[in-house]
């Protein structure tokens, strides 16, 4: 996997995924980031042992029938990995972990690149997760004709992205930042989070864009049922409470609450079937909806 974070051609034929590499991206870095957490929690030869376990049991997996008892929820919106797989990605993230916790290397040479904005260009910067990473992949789905930039990173949690903000959004003098973020803190991909202490992370971020002169759009984290990569957690109503807060702050604040949620939801507070191939990251129809809805509390923050 080259650090750009694209898997190429060749290894998504080796692989024989059908997902797009998007959302394969997500899912070798989820679960390898998993691992990893997992692995630094234990002890010695514990480590080798639960590794051990792990393996295989994904191997006997992929050559038995499922469990007509209690089959995993939607096995087919989610590609399969092998053992080895796993273990080339636990390798890379955990490396990454040690050596560049937030990985600040990840879009360091494209904001050199970028350079300073034009005279009058109304930049943008979405700043979060995966979601916000995948989105500008396709120019065509991405604003197209707008100065807007995708400053996201895979499963990454609110902590690692206030450590990045100076660099990945202040550094580019935007006129507005879109913040999304809190869904991974909920998952626990970089440990146990509270409410509170997302909330906190996201507030820096909201003070540190006021104190730089750019304006802020806090967006709602997206529907989630339940999280593929790490399934029991019971994140929905967890996720209206964080929403919740969001939308208080910004009323309460000089900034926009932008609220995706309420157009992706269903009565469960799980995303709308048709919108999503695993329910949690939006497909192309969810990011259209996004969009309108993005563009409208950008406008809105621009006419404060």
């Amino acid at each position: 996997m080259e650090e750009s974070g694209i898997i190429d051609d060749d290894m998504e034929s080796d692989l024989g995924w059908t997902f797009s590499p998007a959302v394969q991206l997500i899912y070798a870095e989820e679960s390898a980031r998993r691992r990893a957490l997992e692995e630094r929690q234990m002890m010695g030869s514990m480590v080798r042992i639960a590794l051990t376990i792990f393996l295989s049991a994904a191997a006997w997996g992929q050559t038995q029938p499922p469990q007509t008892s209690s089959p995993p929820p939607n096995p087919s919106a989610r590609p399969q990995f092998t053992p080895e797989q796993i273990e080339k990605y636990r390798k890379e993230t955990e490396e990454r972990q040690r050596n560049d916790w937030a990985w600040l290397a990840r879009y360091r040479d494209a904001n050199a690149k970028l350079g300073a904005p034009a005279t009058g260009e109304t930049r943008v910067v979405f700043i979060g997760d995966s979601i916000t990473e995948a989105w500008p992949r396709d120019p065509q789905q991405f604003f197209p004709g707008k100065p807007y930039i995708g400053r996201g990173i895979s499963g990454q949690t609110t902590p690692q992205i206030l450590v990045r903000f100076q660099q990945d959004v202040v550094a580019l003098k935007p006129v507005v930042v879109v913040i999304n973020a809190g869904t991974n803190d909920i998952a626990g991909n970089t440990g146990p989070s509270t409410l509170e202490m997302i909330e906190d992370n996201l507030k820096s971020m909201a003070q540190i864009a006021g104190a730089n002169g750019i304006k802020v759009v806090l967006a709602s984290v997206t529907p989630a049922y339940d999280y593929p990569w790490r399934q029991g957690l019971e994140p929905a109503e967890k996720i209206v409470a964080l929403n919740e807060w969001m939308k208080s702050y910004c009323a309460q604040q000089s900034c926009i609450y932008c609220d995706y949620f309420t157009a992706l939801a269903d009565e469960k507070h799980a995303m709308k079937e048709g919108l999503s191939s695993d329910g949690v990251h939006p497909n192309n129809a969810g990011y259209a909806i996004m969009q309108g809805i993005a563009e409208k509390a950008i406008a809105q923050a621009l006419a404060k």
